[in-house]
């Protein structure tokens, strides 16, 4: 394929990204829903914009240009996927998860039992009849618990409430259930890849590089899945252990604010995600927690180094935008809404979608109310604790689509999922600052008992830019 064909279809999709993000902080759109909706709009599955490139410069190998322009698109979402959860980890801070223990951990639990078993219940009753449908319903059930920091931080920010406790909790139980749901989504996959080679089927990770696959590990029978999070737990105590050794190794040999940083950055990250990957550990886990570990390292956020503004540029401003279009490129709405052959499966899906976004704002609602109305909040804000835990976006569609490109989950899964997260992401965020302005939720500006420390930390937060 020649190299125009490469550079006005980049052109395009170059362009695309820049005015949609534009025009969608004008509207106070967030970013992810605009690009995930133009992807949507230009992919294979409606205008299919990359085949007319692909056909008006090459005619005569459109469909071959035009797969080779999706697999070099699926790459950049792919290294997308790994900076959006690397820098998810960064913008972690440890620290403020032992300011309100109680209260984080009752949140944490509820919002991560209810609303799995919401997701448990929703794919069990939409479930293809005839196919094996347990692991499927726990990946669907982990999506359901998982929560989006890019949306409550920026609120919680917005309201003056980041050194509330309130504030404290409601950011400190979206961190803990994101890991959960992370690794519960690790479990599946493992476990689904066992099933897949005792039934002699081919994995649909094809290259994947798991040592585990190697090996016969059905004599383990039930002790597989505790002996598997254990190799998880060590994993990830290995890693926040040996990343931050490794990068002040970084900062001693690379020369003060060097601009090769942020490459030794990208380098140790991918180290960690090939590593988890040949224990079977999915790469968003890794990202995330090596995101974790490098931003313990001392000097990592010094202003004047400029590491952390590198990565965000580098990140929010090329490669992650290529994922969220990656995300809409993999739904088929069109056939969703009834624009395609097949009137029961087009009814199906609307039952499924709208079973999916009820069921996830009422177990988040629930359980968020339960948990702050247990640990001495008030009717009102425990409401608006549960609001503010419905949103589903970036991390919630990614995991929905690694899980959907394994065959854990069918098309009609992923595209409900798609409709989640336009349902939640785009209302809820104004919708709780309307209940909390206009209803004059009480709140304490500043948690008692707070600590320099975690002043510090509150503080560095919130010099992060966490919309997308």
């Amino acid at each position: 394929m020649s190299q125009l064909t490469y550079l006005i279809a980049f052109l395009v999709l170059i362009a695309l990204i820049a005015v949609v993000q534009t025009v969608a902080r004008r509207f106070h759109v967030p970013s992810v829903v605009a690009l995930m909706v133009t992807g949507i709009v230009i992919g294979p599955n409606c205008l299919d914009v990359l085949h007319g490139i692909a056909g008006w410069l090459q005619p005569g190998q459109a469909p071959e240009a035009a797969a080779a322009l999706y697999h070099v698109v699926e790459a950049l979402g792919f290294l997308g996927l790994v900076f959006l959860m690397a820098l998810a980890g960064v913008e972690t801070n440890l620290r403020l998860l032992a300011n309100e223990r109680k209260s984080v951990a009752t949140l944490s639990v509820l919002t991560y039992l209810l609303p799995s078993v919401a997701g448990f219940l929703v794919y069990w009753l939409f479930a293809p009849a005839g196919s094996a449908w347990v692991i499927p319903a726990v990946v669907y059930a982990s999506l359901f618990a998982s929560h989006d920091v890019g949306i409550v931080f920026p609120v919680l920010r917005e309201l003056g409430l980041m050194r509330s406790r309130f504030g404290v909790t409601v950011l400190s139980a979206t961190i803990v259930t994101d890991i959960l749901s992370l690794v519960t989504l690790a479990v599946c996959i493992q476990l689904h890849a066992m099933e897949a080679a005792a039934s002699g089927g081919a994995l649909a990770l094809t290259q994947s590089v798991s040592v585990l696959e190697r090996f016969d590990l059905s004599w383990l029978g039930a002790w597989f899945t505790p002996c598997f999070l254990a190799v998880i737990v060590l994993f990830l105590a290995a890693v926040m252990a040996v990343v931050p050794l490794l990068w002040r190794a970084v900062e001693r040999v690379v020369p003060h604010a060097d601009e090769t940083k942020p490459t030794f950055f990208v380098l140790v990250v991918l180290l960690m995600v090939l590593l988890g990957e040949m224990l079977g550990i999915n790469l968003i886990v890794s990202a995330f927690v090596t995101g974790i570990a490098v931003a313990r390292t001392p000097g990592f956020r010094n202003p004047s180094d400029g590491v952390h503004s590198k990565l965000e540029a580098i990140g929010f401003g090329l490669v992650i935008p290529f994922l969220f279009l990656c995300f809409g490129f993999e739904a088929d709405l069109k056939t969703f809404l009834g624009m395609a052959e097949g009137g029961g499966d087009v009814v199906r899906g609307w039952l499924l979608a709208g079973a999916t976004v009820v069921g996830l704002i009422a177990s988040k609602v629930l359980s968020g109310w339960l948990a702050l109305r247990a640990t001495g909040f008030n009717g009102r804000q425990a409401f608006c604790a549960g609001l503010m835990t419905v949103p589903q976006l970036s991390a919630t569609v990614a995991a929905a689509l690694i899980a959907t490109n394994l065959g854990i989950l069918g098309k009609e899964f992923f595209n409900a999922i798609v409709v989640l997260s336009l349902c939640t992401a785009i209302p809820f965020p104004p919708l709780v600052r309307l209940v909390i302005v206009k209803g004059h939720v009480p709140f304490a500006r500043r948690r008692r008992g707070a600590t320099e420390a975690d002043d510090k930390a509150i503080t560095e937060l919130e010099h992060l830019d966490l919309t997308v």
